[in-house]
């Protein structure tokens, strides 16, 4: 185990990898609010889905050279999520509160570059920390949006954070709909409103906004038929519209495609039917392991695919996990008795109890 960990390691540090994380949200007719994400690496993290009960002690750091105090905060809200256990401290990258409100923080590598804490600040933390402060501190987007200018979030060299840098953007929706993208370049903290209530990864979010414009001749509707001289030709099939749409990996391509599935998508009545929507729009952007490949210093290939995928209910406190092995099978769990817990708790996304599948075909009567 341990030389497969160190050898894990050293793979980490020498490649610099695609990172293909997205993230969608969705609201039903209803009112119901759905998020979900994927998560796409090329190693074994140790994803682990974490159990943060209300009054979990954080303790936020300046850089230690500043010889500023730690702070010692206690959560208001219970928080269900996933962390990389690969990665010292445990910091969350994805999970929900008690009050429904949802974060999903993904990789925005060659852009991200955090705030400077001075000796005169007095709200600081790193960004390792940020995840399990922001859903255990605030029941709403606006709760937190209006907290973030006072707080500083770093990360330097310092900072014990594994192999892989810390560099991510974060977006946020709440029980009611709204949703934001928090991102860090050139030392200052920037807010968007999500109204693509979709995030990849690089570029930053401003971007991503502008490159959609490329598209705007896609559409859900396509031609049936038109008049070729003095021939009537027509549609091959559905979806013509589409036709240039991308579909290869890349976080502009994802953001593109996750996009206009988003907003192209029948309305869901409810809940279940908003799940489904946002499982679907997913499956878009799944990837299989040998697609995505990178060749790493020593010539060797290694593979990025999509090693789990949640789906969150934040209006009924539900959450829908699967790992790569579990596409077809689902495990949906009941946040209420794991929010009510006193205890913090942890297990391996790999080893969750997932659905067995049929070991064999079933036979329907006539």
């Amino acid at each position: 185990m341990k030389k497969l960990l160190a050898t894990t390691l050293a793979l980490l540090a020498s490649v610099n990898m695609s990172l293909a994380c997205t993230a969608v949200d969705l609201v039903a007719k209803d009112g119901s609010v759905i998020a979900g994400r994927t998560m796409e690496w090329a190693f074994d993290m140790k994803w682990q889905l974490v159990s943060q009960p209300k009054g979990t002690e954080l303790t936020l750091i300046a850089p230690a050279a500043l010889g500023l105090p730690a702070h010692k905060v206690a959560t208001k809200y219970a928080v269900v999520g996933v962390n990389a256990g690969i990665i010292p401290g445990g910091a969350l990258l994805d999970g929900q509160n008690s009050e429904g409100l949802s974060m999903s923080g993904n990789f925005l590598p060659g852009f991200t570059q955090y705030q400077t804490v001075t000796k005169d600040d007095k709200q600081y933390q790193t960004v390792l920390t940020f995840g399990s402060w922001a859903l255990g501190s605030f029941a709403t987007v606006a709760e937190l949006r209006a907290a973030l200018p006072a707080m500083k979030v770093w990360a330097d060299d310092t900072l014990q954070s594994g192999p892989t840098p810390p560099t991510i953007h974060f977006v946020f929706v709440d029980r009611s709909g709204a949703g934001m993208v928090v991102e860090y370049v050139d030392g200052q903290v920037q807010i968007h409103d999500n109204v693509a209530h979709v995030l990849t990864n690089a570029p930053t979010y401003d971007w991503h906004l502008t490159n959609v414009r490329n598209y705007l001749s896609l559409s859900t509707v396509g031609v049936p038929a038109r008049e070729v001289g003095t021939t009537n030709v027509t549609e091959l099939g559905q979806g013509g519209g589409l036709i240039g749409l991308p579909g290869d990996y890349t976080p502009p391509s994802r953001f593109v495609r996750a996009t206009l599935l988003r907003h192209g998508v029948t309305e869901p009545a409810d809940a279940g039917a908003a799940v489904q929507a946002v499982a679907h729009i997913l499956n878009n952007v799944d990837i299989p392991l040998g697609i995505a490949q990178s060749r790493l210093a020593d010539g060797s290939m290694v593979s990025d695919y999509t090693q789990w995928v949640v789906v969150k209910d934040l209006t009924h406190n539900r959450l829908m996990i699967a790992d790569y092995d579990n596409r077809l099978n689902y495990l949906t769990i009941d946040l209420a008795p794991l929010f009510a817990q006193t205890t913090p708790a942890a297990r391996l996304v790999t080893e969750l109890p997932y659905p067995k599948a049929s070991a064999g075909a079933e036979v329907l009567a006539p």
